[in-house]
């Protein structure tokens, strides 16, 4: 089984940013089975750069619910499963941040599409997700 995630987040760094939006599709190799979603409260105003970037704006959070109170569906959703994502290691570091603040682990195995695709496509100028498409 396979989740394949994207998150959004107020900045780079695991440390300092939070987490402002999670979608997820669990796959069985086949087909889509299943579907998670969330905007997030981060907890602090989203920068102007990253509104920008992602179109999550303070407004659309303001009444999101906070990572602790969809930690618990979504380490379910995850469970069992392998953990699928462009540049994986970006959205793995801060949902395992995240889960670490509420004092819990977070671990999964991992497969990352941007190194897979590297393996596919060989040589190719840019591996974001608009290109490989």
């Amino acid at each position: 089984m396979y989740v394949i995630v994207d998150i959004e987040t107020t900045g780079g760094n695991k440390n300092t940013g939070r987490i402002t939006e999670i979608a997820a599709f669990k796959h069985n190799g086949k087909k889509v089975i299943d579907s998670f979603q969330s905007l997030i409260n981060p907890g602090r105003p989203i920068p102007e750069f990253v509104k920008n970037l992602t179109g999550i704006s303070d407004e659309m959070v303001a009444e999101a619910p906070p990572f602790e109170s969809i930690a618990d569906e979504f380490d379910k959703f995850t469970a069992n499963s392998i953990f699928v994502a462009h540049n994986v290691n970006f959205d793995y570091r801060f949902l395992r941040e995240e889960f670490r603040r509420l004092g819990r682990d977070f671990t999964r195995k991992k497969m990352c599409t941007v190194q897979l695709s590297r393996k596919v496509f060989p040589g190719l100028s840019s591996y974001s997700l608009g290109k490989i498409t």
